[in-house]
């Protein structure tokens, strides 16, 4: 019998306009307008009634980025992944994506969040697939900010995106459904919440 906490896997890939010298997102998103990154993530959840429990609903983002500043099919393993996390804010929560990684002998850290606000449901769209993006230098996001822009999930990785959610160490086909139908289901209440029920409030 398999007695390992059934997790579920899914990528994900976002891209878009990003420049060094910028602080602001949207400014670092037209600058950079021709250096596109891309974000190539892989959210790893080990355990699907852990990360529902949880205020924070953690995971794990392992990525391979691209952006022509830095180079391609860059390494950058063991980042932070939170959805839906709560603020001091009861109208905002965050999707939190963060990665570190090396080039050049330095250390950069880039630190992404999607603001899921209590706001019309025609805003779901764009708040739930545009992560506003800073670049730190260090490990960490103690350090000066020497980048920003904006990636997004557009719709047609968004189609490729939902083929790809895998269960991790369930014991039968059935119980990698019901794992993966349990994060759906999670996901899809959040956004009842906050789109639906607190906009109508």
């Amino acid at each position: 019998m398999n007695s390992s906490p059934i997790g579920i896997t899914f990528d994900e890939v976002m891209s878009g306009g990003f420049a060094l010298g910028e602080t602001d997102t949207e400014a670092g998103a037209k600058k950079g307008a021709n250096d596109i990154l891309v974000m190539h993530g892989t959210v790893t959840i080990d355990d699907i009634d852990k990360f529902i429990a949880e205020p924070g609903h953690p995971g794990r983002l392992d990525v391979v980025m691209d952006w022509p500043p830095l180079g391609t099919g860059l390494p950058a393993p063991g980042g932070v992944f939170n959805l839906f996390s709560p603020t001091g804010d009861p109208k905002l929560k965050l999707m939190v994506y963060e990665w570190g990684l090396q080039h050049g002998g330095k250390d950069y850290y880039f630190a992404g969040q999607k603001d899921v606000e209590v706001h019309p449901v025609l805003e779901l769209w764009h708040d739930t697939t545009t992560l506003h993006t800073q670049l730190y230098q260090g490990r960490d996001k103690t350090g000066p900010v020497v980048g920003a822009g904006i990636i997004s999930l557009s719709f047609g990785e968004l189609l490729k995106m939902s083929q790809h959610f895998k269960a991790v160490n369930a014991p039968s086909t059935e119980a990698g459904v019901a794992a993966i139908a349990r994060f759906g289901k999670f996901f899809m209440g959040e956004l009842w919440d906050t789109y639906i029920k607190r906009a109508g409030a």
